[in-house]
């Protein structure tokens, strides 16, 4: 019996080529669409030409930091998660990489499993935080895809996991790190420490969404484990089609704190990515200059030799055959349209 993992992710353009690019935002806008009640082929022509006014700004910001780095990361993370498998005695498992809007797409993670003759197929998404428009929408796109292939095969998806406790352990070992090489202090009244999460649309929020449930959560944990009291959360926002979004945002923050440096801490990646290496080391880091700031960011610990231990523990129940929930894996509950397991569920009495 082989099982077949997929890794699931946002995707980024490898190269700053307007072909990729504009491919890319296309497909993010006709997604999005219905956020902004439009359908069918007026969907498509709006996202085309969003898609073609986006696309030499993307360009330009791809070619700053030479290309997005997510999808070659995407596959390191699934080589070493198939060595610890391999390691823990699961040696009939395959591991492979789908993204939602750039090569390898997740049909093509799909069609590679099937070729391989994979009995099971694990759904995982590389989100520390279970989003709607990111971890549910990735697996409704990889339960989507293999019914329309007419394929008879079992199908185990995952959800939520950022409180698995080496996950959160390495985070802030990185952050600690990190304080250390620059020999900050958390606790000095003049540094402000910022937790900056992804935004998302006020739409998902108001079908109660409970992703800001989970970024307060992830920011109170890591922030015991810091020692620290006081920190602040902002939102990297995409608010240029008036769609509300999540306050406040990231720029909002940097503009107002009443400090002499600041630190951040990005918590919705586990790749560096545009919206790290660029919106973050640039945009706003130019706006904390401006306001006469230090600033500092937390590199993404992307290659933490003990991330692949973290991905193993949660399809191990599955590749060994044994109750989930022993490893606290129980129903998730952000949907009701995926038989899906997580560690955000709370168990019930």
């Amino acid at each position: 019996m082989t099982t077949g993992i997929i890794l699931l992710n946002f995707g980024e353009p490898a190269a700053p080529e307007r072909d990729r690019v504009v491919s890319y935002l296309e497909r993010i806008f006709q997604t999005t669409a219905a956020i902004e009640d439009h359908n069918g082929a007026e969907a498509r022509e709006r996202a085309r030409t969003l898609a073609e006014r986006r696309a030499q700004s993307l360009i330009e910001e791809y070619d700053a930091i030479e290309g997005s780095p997510l999808n070659h990361q995407s596959v390191e993370q699934a080589t070493a998660l198939k060595a610890v498998l391999k390691d823990r005695g699961f040696d009939d498992v395959e591991t492979y990489v789908g993204m939602q809007y750039t090569e390898p797409f997740i049909e093509d993670a799909v069609a590679q499993a099937r070729a391989d003759e994979v009995d099971t197929v694990v759904g995982l998404p590389v989100y520390p935080l279970c989003g709607p428009s990111t971890t549910i929408a990735a697996l409704q796109e990889l339960t989507q895809t293999i019914d329309k292939r007419d394929w008879d095969v079992d199908i185990v998806n995952l959800t939520g996991w950022h409180r698995h406790p080496t996950y959160l352990r390495l985070r802030t070992d990185a952050i600690r790190t990190f304080l250390k090489e620059h020999e900050l202090d958390l606790t000095e009244n003049m540094t402000e420490f910022v937790y900056s999460a992804h935004g998302i649309p006020q739409h998902y929020l108001d079908e109660r969404s409970r992703y800001v449930e989970y970024v307060d959560e992830w920011c109170e944990l890591s922030s015991s484990l810091l020692g620290i009291d006081a920190y602040t959360v902002g939102y990297q926002n995409h608010e240029n089609r008036g769609v509300a979004w999540t306050k406040p945002s990231i720029e909002e923050i940097v503009e107002t704190v009443d400090a002499e440096r600041i630190v951040v801490e990005p918590i919705s990646f586990m790749h560096e990515q545009s919206e790290t290496l660029w919106e973050l080391d640039n945009e706003v880091c130019d706006i904390a200059t401006d306001a006469g700031l230090d600033f500092y960011r937390v590199p993404i610990p992307h290659d933490d030799e003990r991330f692949p231990s973290v991905l193993a523990d949660l399809v191990e129940p599955t590749l060994a055959g044994f109750d989930p929930g022993l490893y606290h894996l129980r129903p998730c509950t952000c949907t009701d349209r995926l038989d899906a397991r997580c560690l955000n569920c709370p168990q019930r009495p």
